[in-house]
């Protein structure tokens, strides 16, 4: 399962030749087609073929007609898998905002012109291997927010150690700022 993976790696955004936007991934949720909340679960359409894409691709869909999510497509063409990014942590900046699919968009401006977009620096967006487990401390897996169908699948996982995670399990309070994880990686960016 890839959206465990993705936890602590980071996306990176050139914004200039000089300069980029990165942030550590703290919060993943995944879908695929066999279950009933994945857009491909009826289908290729018009609207989800990028589900069925290249994985390593952006598939960003309008939520609501408000917010637009960012996921990544995974596993293999012509089958529907995808890791929606739920919360990005950003090095001197507030620790919520990118915390929520919609707000993770808004922070990389990122929109349905980016739908289908292959992550590489030659796209201008791209990801880099996280720390290891080690370094970051436990992975809470838990069931996936915000959906009506197979909602007790416990395909959603954060950083516990995070103070970005956009919904923590009941019961999970936000680490305080002095045992929050802090990435050394961002140094090397």
């Amino acid at each position: 399962m890839v959206a465990p993976e993705l936890i602590g790696c980071f996306l990176i955004k050139r914004i200039s030749r000089n300069s980029s936007l990165a942030g550590a991934i703290i919060e993943t949720e995944a879908y695929s087609q066999e279950e009933a909340s994945c857009h491909g679960f009826s289908g290729r359409t018009q609207r989800n073929k990028t589900l069925f894409g290249e994985p390593g691709s952006f598939y960003i869909y309008r939520s609501y007609g408000i917010h637009n999510c960012v996921n990544i497509v995974t596993g293999k063409k012509n089958w529907a898998n995808g890791v929606l990014l739920r919360s990005i942590a950003i090095k001197g900046e507030n620790e919520k905002i990118a915390s929520g699919p919609g707000l993770l968009a808004k922070r990389f401006e990122l929109n349905q012109n980016f739908d289908n977009l292959s992550l590489s620096p030659a796209n201008d967006f791209w990801l880099t291997e996280g720390e290891s487990l080690k370094k970051m401390g436990t992975i809470v897996q838990t069931t996936r927010i915000g959906i009506s169908q197979a909602k007790d699948i416990p395909w959603r996982w954060y950083l516990k150690s995070s103070r970005s995670v956009s919904k923590r399990v009941k019961g999970d309070r936000i680490p305080p700022k002095n045992k929050c994880w802090e990435p050394s990686a961002f140094e090397r960016l």
